[in-house]
C-alpha cells in the first residue's frame, strides 16, 4: 500500500473514531423541572427533629455516556439564595454570612474530574465549591434514562463546617446529608 494512501487511511479512521465517540457522549443541561436538591440536618434544639431544605435555580452543563463513564463530566451549580426549608425567617437567616453568606457567595459548585462506573451506578469525583471554599467531594449516583433526557439520583453527606457553613455544632448537626435527583434534558 503507498504511504499517501496508508496516511489517509489513518486520517479517515481518526475522524470516525472521534465521531463515534462525540456521538455517544452527549451534553445534557441541568433544569429544575422534576429536579430536587435536597439537604437534610438534625436539629437538637427541637427535640433531634430533621430540618430539609431544598434548593434551585440549577445550571451548568453534563457530559454523559452511560457505557463509557470516564467520558462524562459535570459541571453544575445551585443557586443559595433560593434556599427554601419551609420557614422563612430560618431561610433568611441560613443565607446570612454565618451560614451560606448568599450575598458574597451566591451559588454552590460541583465539577467532577473523574467518572467511573457502569450499568447506571456510577460515581462523580470532583470539588464542590461552597462559600467560596472548596473540597474534593465523593458522589455516587445512578443514571436512568428518560424521555428527552436523564434522571441522575444521589446521596452524600458532608462536614459543614469544613466550609465554613457555622452555627452552633450543639444545635444542629455538623454533617448533613445531601440527596440529589437532578433531571437533565439534552442540549
Amino acid at each position: 500500500m503507498e504511504m499517501r494512501n496508508i496516511f489517509a487511511a489513518a486520517v479517515a479512521t481518526s475522524i470516525a473514531l472521534t465521531v463515534s465517540v462525540k456521538a455517544l457522549a452527549q451534553e445534557y443541561v441541568p433544569t429544575d423541572a422534576n429536579s430536587r436538591v435536597e439537604f437534610k440536618i438534625e436539629n437538637h434544639l427541637m427535640g433531634k427533629s430533621t430540618v430539609t431544605g431544598t434548593f434551585t435555580g440549577l445550571q451548568g452543563k453534563i457530559i454523559f455516556d452511560p457505557n463509557k463513564a470516564a467520558s462524562s463530566s459535570f459541571d453544575v451549580s445551585v443557586n443559595v439564595n433560593s434556599i427554601h426549608t419551609g420557614i422563612g425567617m430560618r431561610d433568611n437567616d441560613l443565607k446570612k454570612e454565618k451560614f451560606f453568606g448568599a450575598d458574597k457567595y451566591p451559588t454552590m459548585h460541583f465539577r467532577s474530574t473523574k467518572v467511573t462506573g457502569s450499568g447506571g451506578k456510577y460515581v462523580a469525583y470532583g470539588t464542590l465549591t461552597i462559600k467560596g471554599t472548596s473540597k474534593p467531594v465523593e458522589i455516587p449516583f445512578t443514571a436512568t434514562q428518560t424521555k428527552g433526557g436523564y434522571m441522575f439520583k444521589g446521596s452524600f453527606k458532608l462536614n459543614r463546617m469544613n466550609y465554613g457553613v457555622s452555627g452552633d455544632p450543639k444545635a444542629i448537626s455538623q454533617e448533613p446529608t445531601i440527596n440529589l435527583q437532578v433531571f437533565a434534558k439534552k442540549k
